[in-house]
């Protein structure tokens, strides 16, 4: 094994500890969607819950271009609508597409609110997400963003999907991947919400699947129209709306530092063209901070949670129906 592929694992194992949900057992599931059903009713969201449906995770074969030879599985409620929204979810590092179904709460929610999710799988010995090379961070590269565009092309062309409604969430380097699909892909993604992720661009090594220690230690600071030009360059034909984004992280995150928070704030703020300021600034817990960038209502351009005290742990249960909420995918 090379010294870089040792270091990268080395890495990845420890970003892989550091993340409650990669060794958590489905329990993790069941008790987050109780909360998040608890949450909706007392937030004056849905009352009533649809019947138990008898949809399981399936792998996808044959789903188009697939250049890093990624898996697709695929969730579908038994209980959708004629043009049903999608929802791309990406694992952790050492992850899988099954590990994320499983300790998440985002298929209960599916079955709740009606949507189609997708969960890709790397299967090469790094399980980290490529965020790092150029042909990741490019419009219609060749790499894992490319494989992970072709499963949506995938729901769009065989299910039926409204590619209007196509949305992005994941989960340390899952979030680092939800950044870069908002950027390689603005005319596909409506909004995306990333738990503990990284700016676009920040990881970049010009290497696959390369590892930037500089990046996840919080070394990187660039200017918010340095963030916003690379973001823009990934591209640069796309003249159209941007995607909302929604962005977690805690502040003693020892596996990618609390400082990518900010960066990922000065980014998206600069491709949204709106200011650096928050117009919307609330603490809906003693310990979390919520800030509003370009619009004060529940669905701004950007939104940025920061969780004092907490590390790398993310999501908590409830929060996945809070990135929901965000993206338009519960009411």
């Amino acid at each position: 094994m090379s010294r870089q592929r040792r270091r990268f694992a080395a890495a990845a194992a420890r970003l892989a500890r550091a993340t409650p949900v990669g060794r958590a057992g489905g329990w993790l599931r069941r008790a987050a969607t109780a909360v998040a059903v608890a949450l909706s009713v007392l937030a004056g969201g849905v009352t009533s819950a649809s019947p138990a449906s008898a949809a399981t995770l399936t792998l996808v074969d044959n789903f188009g271009h697939n250049p890093t030879n990624l898996q697709m599985y695929e969730y579908v409620p038994a209980k959708l609508p004629r043009h049903p929204a999608v929802l791309v979810v990406a694992h952790w590092c050492t992850g899988s597409g099954p590990d994320v179904y499983h300790n998440t709460e985002f298929a209960s929610l599916a079955d709740r609110y009606g949507f189609i999710v997708v969960y890709p799988s790397i299967t090469g010995d790094i399980k980290c997400w490529d965020v790092a090379s150029d042909a990741a961070l490019k419009h219609d590269g060749s790499s894992d963003p490319a494989g992970v565009m072709s499963m949506v092309r995938w729901e769009i062309a065989k299910r039926g999907a409204n590619q209007h409604r196509v949305y992005m969430t994941g989960i340390s380097s899952g979030a680092m991947l939800t950044n870069v699909m908002l950027a390689d892909y603005p005319d596909v993604f409506k909004a995306g919400s990333a738990f503990m992720g990284v700016p676009y661009h920040c990881f970049y090594t010009g290497t696959f699947r390369g590892w930037n220690s500089d990046c996840s230690t919080g070394n990187i600071t660039k200017t918010p129209q340095e963030w916003g030009d690379l973001a823009r360059a990934a591209h640069p034909g796309h003249t159209g709306r941007r995607p909302r984004i929604q962005l977690w992280h805690g502040t003693q995150d020892e596996a990618l530092d609390h400082h990518n928070l900010g960066e990922e704030v000065k980014q998206w703020t600069n491709v949204h063209g709106v200011g650096q300021t928050p117009v919307f600034t609330d603490q809906p817990q003693p310990n979390w901070t919520r800030t509003r960038y370009g619009d004060a209502g529940t669905q701004p351009p950007v939104e940025a949670n920061s969780f004092q005290g907490y590390g790398h742990e993310l999501p908590k249960p409830g929060m996945a129906l809070l990135a929901l909420r965000f993206m338009g995918l519960a009411p």
